[in-house]
C-alpha cells in the first residue's frame, strides 16, 4: 500500500502529499506558503496522486488543482484554520509533546461516559477551556471516560458537528488539532479516557468537495442527509480506506480511545465483507493502542457487537436505544412517534433482563416485525442513557428532562441507568439537572441551505406533539440557550441531585456486583397496573434488590423482602421510610411516589 492520505511530514521539511482522485486526469499540488509553487502530482495505482516536497521550514499551507483548472481543499486534511472553502495546512503531529506512555485504556466494562459538546460546554467554547473543569468531572462526579461530539470541520462556528465536510480536519473555532491533543493529554493524566463521536455515513452539505475528486457517493442507496457513501459500489475500494485512515488517524496521532461510529443504520454495504467488519479488523491489526468501536444503531442489530467467529461484526458494544425508549416513556408518558411502540414497565424489565425489547416482536411504529434477540450477548456491549444529545437535541425545542419531572422521576432515571448491568452514559448537566435547553444549531453561510434546514426542522416533528414553536437553528440565539450552567449544582435540588449521582457512581464502581456487567443473574418482577419494578441481583454469592415506583401514589412493592436487608441507596420524591425503618423488613413493602430503593441482603 502506497503511503498515507493527506500530508505527511517525512522529516527535515519533507512532505508527501498523497491524494485519492481517481475523476481527475492530472492533479498538481498548489503551495501557498511558506513558498508559493505549484508542482504536478504523479498518478500512482488505483486513483491516487502523490507529490513529495523538500526544503518546507513550516508546516505548509496548500489546494489541489484538478484538472488544471478547479482549486479544492484537500479531502484528508488535518487543518483547516480559516474555514471549509479555503487552503489546507499540514501538521507535524511528531512534535506534540505526548506524555501518556503509561496511559492504559480501561476495560470499556469500566466506562461511566459523559457526553459534552465542545462548544457549549464552557463559555469560551474550545477544547483547552474544557482542561480546568476535568478534576470535577473525574474526581468530584466520578465519571471515567469523556465523550466528545463530533469535531471534524463544519461551516462556521456553531454545530452539532454532524454537518463536519473535511473528516480528518479538526474544527479551527475550537483549537484545531494542538486543542484536542493538549484536551486528551489532560483527560489521560486525569484518568478519563477519551470518546470521539466519528460520522460515516454522510458529510454535510455545505463545503462537501469529495464528488470533484472520485466517487464518494453513491444514487443507489439513500439515507436522511442525501446519497449514501459509496461502500460497496464501483470504486469503493478508496472509500473505505479514507474511512479506515481516518479512524487510525484519530486513533494514533491523537491518541484517542474510543471512537462512536454516528447512525450505523445509514450506512449501506452489501459486500462480502461490510464495512464496519472490515473497520473493526483493521483497527485491532493497526492501532498503535488498545481502541474501542462504538456503535449507535437503530437496527436492534446483534450481529453489529457478535464476535466474528459467531458471523457478526466484532464491535465493542452499542447504544440501546431500547432502554432509553422504555424509561422516557414511563417517567413521561409520551407516546408520540417512535414512542408509541413502549409505555409499560414489562418492556423497562425486557431491556433491563435481555437488551433488545424488540428482538423480533412486532412494531406499531414500523408495521412489521423489527429486530434480533441480544439475549446472548454480554451486558458490556450495551451502553445505557436516560439523555444524551439525540434525545435532547432532538425534540422540538430541546428541553431537557429536568424541565418536566420532578426531583424522584431524575433519581429514578439516575439509578436505573448508573445501576444497571450495562455501561452507563450521562449527558452534559444531567448530574445537577440542567434546565437550560439543548436545542438544534447551524452556522451555515449558505443561506438557502440554512432556510432548507429550517423548514426540514419544521417537517421533521410532524409525528410529534409538541408544545411551542421550533427555534431557528441559524439564530445565534438558539446557540447561546444551549449553553449549560454548571454553578446550577451548588443550589438546592441541584446540589440533592448531584449528590445522589455521586453516591451511585461510587456504589457503582466499589460494590462488587454493581462492577459486574452480568444480566445472568438478574429476575425482574413488573407490574404495570400499579406501575412498579423489582429487580434481583445475584452475583459473587451477594444478592441486590431494586424497588422502584413509577407512580405518583404510595403503592406496594411487586415482592416482599424476605430476611435481614440492608439500605444502600434510597430515593422517595417526598417524606418516606427512614434507613432504620427499612433495614430489617418482611413481606410487603410499600414504596413512596416516585421513588428508588436498593437493598442488600445481610449476609
Amino acid at each position: 500500500m502506497i503511503g498515507r492520505l493527506g500530508a505527511s511530514h517525512l522529516g527535515n521539511g519533507t512532505y508527501s502529499f498523497l491524494v485519492w482522485a481517481p475523476a481527475r486526469k492530472q492533479v498538481a499540488l498548489r503551495l501557498l506558503a511558506p513558498r508559493e509553487e505549484t508542482l504536478a502530482m504523479a498518478p500512482r495505482e488505483g486513483g491516487y496522486f502523490e507529490a513529495v516536497v523538500e526544503g518546507l521550514e513550516a508546516e505548509p499551507d496548500y489546494l489541489y488543482l484538478l484538472d488544471g483548472e478547479l482549486a479544492r481543499p484537500d479531502p484528508a486534511s488535518r487543518f483547516q484554520p480559516r474555514g471549509l472553502h479555503l487552503p489546507s495546512r499540514a501538521v507535524r503531529h511528531e512534535d506534540f509533546p505526548w506524555e501518556d506512555e503509561d496511559w492504559l485504556n480501561p476495560p470499556f466494562s469500566d466506562y461511566i461516559i459523559y457526553e459534552l459538546h465542545v462548544g457549549t460546554f464552557t463559555p469560551e467554547g474550545t477544547f483547552e477551556a474544557i482542561i480546568p473543569r476535568l478534576g470535577y468531572l473525574r474526581e468530584e462526579l466520578g465519571v471515567t471516560a469523556l465523550e466528545i461530539m463530533p469535531v471534524a470541520q463544519f461551516p462556521g462556528g456553531r454545530n452539532w458537528g454532524y454537518d463536519g465536510a473535511q473528516p480528518f480536519a479538526v474544527q479551527s473555532t475550537y483549537g484545531g488539532p494542538a486543542g484536542l491533543k493538549k484536551l486528551v493529554a489532560a483527560c489521560h493524566r486525569a484518568g478519563l479516557a477519551v470518546v470521539l463521536d466519528v460520522v460515516y455515513n454522510h458529510l454535510g452539505p455545505e463545503g462537501n468537495y469529495l464528488c470533484d475528486f472520485g466517487p464518494y457517493f453513491t444514487p443507489r442507496y439513500r439515507t436522511p442527509w442525501g446519497m449514501a457513501v459509496n461502500f460497496d459500489g464501483p470504486g469503493s475500494d478508496g472509500v473505505r480506506r479514507f474511512v479506515i485512515d481516518n479512524a487510525l488517524s484519530w486513533i494514533n496521532d491523537f491518541h484517542i480511545d474510543a471512537l462512536r461510529l454516528d447512525a450505523v443504520h445509514g450506512i449501506f454495504d452489501c459486500s462480502a465483507r461490510h464495512i464496519l467488519s472490515e473497520l473493526h479488523d483493521e483497527v485491532a491489526a493497526r492501532a498503535a493502542r488498545r481502541a474501542y468501536l462504538i456503535a449507535e444503531s437503530d437496527l436492534n442489530d446483534a450481529r453489529l457487537v457478535r464476535p466474528p467467529a459467531l458471523g457478526g461484526f466484532g464491535l465493542t458494544a452499542q447504544w440501546l436505544d431500547d432502554c432509553h425508549h422504555a424509561l422516557h416513556t414511563l417517567l413521561t408518558g409520551e407516546r408520540q412517534g417512535y414512542y408509541q411502540d413502549f409505555g409499560t414497565v414489562a418492556d423497562l424489565a425486557a431491556a433491563l433482563t435481555k437488551g433488545f425489547v424488540y428482538d423480533g416482536r412486532y412494531s406499531r411504529y414500523r408495521r412489521r416485525r423489527f429486530g434480533s434477540s441480544s439475549r446472548e450477548l454480554p451486558a458490556s456491549r450495551f451502553v445505557v442513557f436516560s439523555q444524551n444529545h439525540d434525545q435532547v437535541g432532538n425534540r422540538a425545542q430541546g428541553d431537557r428532562p429536568a424541565q418536566r419531572l420532578n426531583l424522584g422521576q431524575l433519581k429514578i432515571a439516575a439509578a436505573l441507568v448508573l445501576l444497571s448491568p450495562y455501561v452507563p452514559l450521562l449527558f452534559m448537566g444531567e448530574e445537577y439537572g440542567e434546565t437550560a435547553p439543548f436545542q438544534y444549531f447551524v452556522s451555515h453561510e449558505d443561506q438557502e441551505l440554512a432556510e432548507a434546514v429550517r423548514r426540514g426542522r419544521r417537517e421533521e416533528f410532524a409525528a410529534f406533539v409538541w408544545e411551542g414553536e421550533v427555534p431557528d437553528p441559524q439564530a445565534e440565539s438558539t446557540f447561546a440557550r444551549s449553553r449549560p450552567d454548571p454553578e446550577l449544582r451548588h443550589e438546592g435540588w441541584h446540589r440533592e441531585l448531584l449528590a445522589f449521582y455521586r453516591r451511585l457512581i461510587r456504589l457503582r464502581t466499589t460494590h462488587p456486583v454493581l462492577r459486574t456487567l452480568d444480566r445472568s443473574g438478574i429476575e425482574a418482577v413488573a407490574d404495570d397496573e400499579r406501575r412498579t419494578l423489582t429487580l434481583r441481583r445475584r452475583q459473587w454469592g451477594r444478592q441486590l434488590f431494586y424497588t422502584v415506583n413509577f407512580s405518583d401514589r404510595p403503592q406496594p412493592a411487586a415482592a416482599g423482602l424476605p430476611g435481614a436487608w440492608r439500605l444502600l441507596v434510597g430515593s422517595p420524591a417526598g417524606p418516606g421510610p427512614t434507613a432504620a425503618e427499612l433495614r430489617n423488613l418482611e413481606g410487603t413493602l410499600e414504596l413512596p411516589p416516585h421513588s428508588f430503593f436498593l437493598y442488600e441482603l445481610v449476609p
